[in-house]
């Protein structure tokens, strides 16, 4: 009997992204509810390893494509196995993490079976047989659920949004074998190589972000090298600024993340971005230094568990959704909070 639903196991290099344990958890619920069991699908190459790990974290059975044409992601052949498989066996639902490949494979995916996405979903009930998704919109603002009347149904699960189950070494199952669905000579996308864009904790699958935003180069007190002028002078007091934020981060095994005022203005480089044209995070704390909390801002770390707000203006929209707010100086507030916690920590 095939299994109603299904998770696609993201992994890079061999390694699961941690997200993909949390769309586990998300399928035993909804299997629960459906009936039957939960079918992992891992593809890659030199993989083996995972589908035990799968299995341990709550899959009953895994379809494993183990093939030297997957060591490398490219979608064309990521898809067509995916498609393949549902075409053959008909889960009635196929969850995704919403990372960059997921978010790609669920799209062409959905294209081949000529069905829908449920995208960057935060809760999931069902109801009539209907897997009904949570999802926000409108920058986060409200909250929407909706529906996909296609089969198979394809939901995207936002990262951090669900809990990660723990691994039970004593679970059992079966690992089904099967062959990859395109041979290498009809994949037209070459990878030629990987150039690493950042260092550090992920956003992505950062617990704890400390961010900073345009805040960061109000800092008078810093006389910038002779010779600058004023745009430089500005940038390099914001990167000093962000030396603070960095040290925070790495007392608390933190990520850094930045408000777009600051990526724009030179700060910080994009790809740290928090927001609707950023990142979208989940931690469960979210530190915002110098940052005032435009809705832009707002819609990329608004479902944070604990949100801290560190701000000079005591009218800063960025304190009506915090949890703990302090009004003050961070350059003032940081280094003493900075060595408080590196401490208590190290004893």
């Amino acid at each position: 009997m095939t299994d109603k639903v299904w998770v696609y196991i993201d992994q890079f290099n061999g390694e699961a992204i941690p997200s993909s344990w949390e769309a586990i958890d998300a399928a035993r619920m909804l299997a629960d509810e459906l009936g039957g069991g939960v079918t992992a699908v891992i593809a890659g190459s030199e993989v083996q390893q995972l589908s035990e790990q799968a299995i341990q974290y709550g899959a009953d059975q895994v379809y494993l494509c183990d093939d030297g044409t997957l060591q490398e992601f490219r979608a064309e052949p990521y898809a067509s196995l995916v498609s393949g498989l549902a075409g053959e066996h008909h889960p009635e639902v196929i969850l995704f993490p919403t990372t960059s490949r997921g978010r790609e494979l669920a799209a062409m995916v959905a294209v081949d079976l000529k069905t829908g996405v449920l995208p960057d979903v935060t809760a999931l009930e069902v109801q009539d047989g209907n897997v009904i998704a949570t999802r926000p919109v409108y920058g986060g603002k409200l909250l929407a659920k909706a529906v996909c009347s296609a089969r198979p149904q394809l939901v995207t699960l936002r990262v951090r949004a669900f809990s990660t189950p723990e691994a039970d070494s004593s679970r059992t199952g079966n690992v089904n074998q099967v062959a990859a669905a395109v041979s290498e000579d009809n994949i037209s996308t070459k990878v030629s190589g990987y150039t690493e864009s950042s260092r550090g904790v992920s956003l992505n699958d950062a617990a704890v972000i400390v961010s900073g935003g345009r805040g960061v180069s109000n800092n008078p007190s810093l006389e910038p090298p002779d010779g600058m002028d004023e745009n430089e002078a500005e940038i390099w007091r914001a990167q000093e600024g962000f030396k603070l934020i960095g040290d925070l981060a790495g007392v608390l095994g933190a990520a850094v993340g930045a408000s777009r005022a600051a990526v724009d203005a030179g700060y910080i480089p994009y790809n740290q971005q928090v927001g609707q044209t950023g990142k979208v995070v989940s931690p469960d704390m979210y530190i915002a230094c110098g940052i005032s909390g435009a809705i832009q801002h707002q819609a990329g770390m608004r479902t944070s568990k604990v949100i801290v707000a560190i701000n000079k203006d005591p009218e800063a929209p960025i304190f009506k959704m915090a949890r703990f707010g302090v009004v003050g100086d961070l350059f003032e507030i940081l280094p003493p909070l900075t060595e408080s916690l590196r401490s208590r920590l190290s004893s």
